[in-house]
């Protein structure tokens, strides 16, 4: 799943149409989601594509993000060259499209000419299927840590903490005086992952590479640690246990001031400052922190990848749009603009400048994405995780509550059979 949506309420593109090319000889179609770009941008890139590409016009259609699954799928059947030459689609999606069947290999030109070596590992490996590299990496986004500067002072912690128990000791400090320490939901299974991660856990993990034989993870000893963490963290504040970090807003419930952290993607200051003015020039970013310093936390990395259908008339073409929106020139671009982490780490420092980005880029460096199964999105349909976190928190056996989460995953991940 893109983060892109849950952004996407900052720089809109103009209109929901076209931004149309000049008069070359062949056309590229290239399929973007409202929010991802802003018109500038577009319009920048597509002037300095045409001009750089003799030959080539590019027609650049914004997708809404409703309904886009089924539009996508039905663009990859189109056999005749009708339908567009690149299409972006959120990271987590490439498997399901490549599963279904539909999309141009990539791989050799990954190699080649992408750098895919030094790709960001949340963006590249949800892109990779069966060995072939479908998805190019284009943008990322990832949770941080917002916290409250006035309330950080007053409990004495001067600096973020750099390690997951330097966090817990200062988050101890921040919960007194009527002040939560951390406000954290109970059901937040993207922040759960990342401790799962970092302990060496896995959500689910395949019996054999390819095989697509997956298996639910939850209740091996590392994915445990990772609960027992969340639940120490958790429990530094009245985050709800039986309710996501959406329900109510997190953002909403930090602006009322007496809550001095939560975990969220950098954009969430834009509601908070909005809801609570007072709060502006009052906020600061920190990655989440990891085991050991100078080592930011395992995060969930969203965002978007570009692919090429296999019907695409113009490979070629297709190929030379991508390689240039996954550039240096454009990636930089990009970040600037719309305060996105790049798709290399040592293109970060285009985002130096922006507090909360650069905290960002610094955790995505450290990024990985939900299992690269096309069935995924069946796991988060009737997420497991979530009452397996809510058991816990209220006091179910953390063990046998995990097998069951994990007996359900594998279930979902394999169509019925266990």
């Amino acid at each position: 799943m893109s983060l892109a949506l849950a952004l996407s309420s900052s720089v809109l593109l103009a209109g929901c149409g076209v931004l149309p090319g000049g008069d070359g000889d062949r056309t590229v179609t290239v399929w973007l989601m409202r929010g991802s770009a802003s018109s500038e941008f577009v319009e920048g890139f597509t002037e300095d594509f045409e001009k750089e590409h003799d030959g080539i016009d590019l027609d650049v259609r914004v997708q809404e993000w409703t309904g886009i699954g089924t539009k996508v799928k039905n663009a990859l059947k189109e056999e005749d060259g009708d339908g567009p030459d690149v299409i972006e689609v959120g990271n987590t999606q490439v498997a399901q499209y490549v599963d279904e069947g539909g999309l141009y290999d990539l791989t050799l030109e990954s190699a080649r000419d992408l750098g895919m070596n030094d790709w960001l590992p949340g963006l590249a490996e949800p892109g990779r299927y069966r060995g072939a590299q479908y998805g190019i990496p284009w943008y990322a986004a990832n949770r941080v840590v917002i916290y409250n500067k006035d309330l950080f002072a007053q409990a004495g912690v001067k600096s973020p903490p750099r390690t997951r128990e330097e966090w817990i000791t200062a988050t101890e400090k921040l919960n007194s005086g009527g002040n939560q320490g951390i406000y954290l939901a109970g059901q937040d299974w993207y922040t759960l992952a990342g401790f799962i991660w970092d302990e060496g856990g896995e959500l689910a993990k395949e019996t054999k590479e390819s095989s697509g034989d997956w298996r639910g993870s939850l209740h091996t000893p590392a994915a445990q640690r990772g609960m027992e963490f969340y639940q120490r963290l958790q429990a530094l504040g009245e985050g709800p246990r039986n309710a996501d970090e959406e329900h109510p807003s997190q953002a909403g419930v930090f602006a009322g001031g007496d809550v001095a952290q939560i975990v969220t993607v950098p954009g969430a200051a834009r509601a908070i400052e909005e809801k609570n003015p007072k709060l502006k020039g009052k906020l600061g970013y920190f990655p989440i922190p990891g085991k050991k310093a100078g080592k930011p936390g395992a995060v969930f990395t969203g965002g978007s990848d570009l692919v090429v259908p296999e019907h695409s008339d113009d490979h070629k073409g297709a190929v030379e749009v991508i390689e240039a929106l996954a550039g240096k020139k454009w990636q930089t671009e990009l970040a600037r603009t719309m305060n996105y982490v790049p798709n290399k780490a040592k293109l970060a420092p285009a985002v130096a400048g922006e507090e909360g980005v650069a905290a960002m880029a610094a955790g995505a460096a450290n990024g990985r994405a939900t299992p690269n199964s096309p069935r995924w999105a069946g796991v988060e349909a009737d997420n497991p995780i979530k009452d397996y976190m809510t058991q816990v928190l209220m006091g179910g056996d953390p063990q046998a509550e995990a097998r069951k989460a994990s007996d359900q995953i594998t279930e979902a991940l394999n169509v019925g059979g266990l």
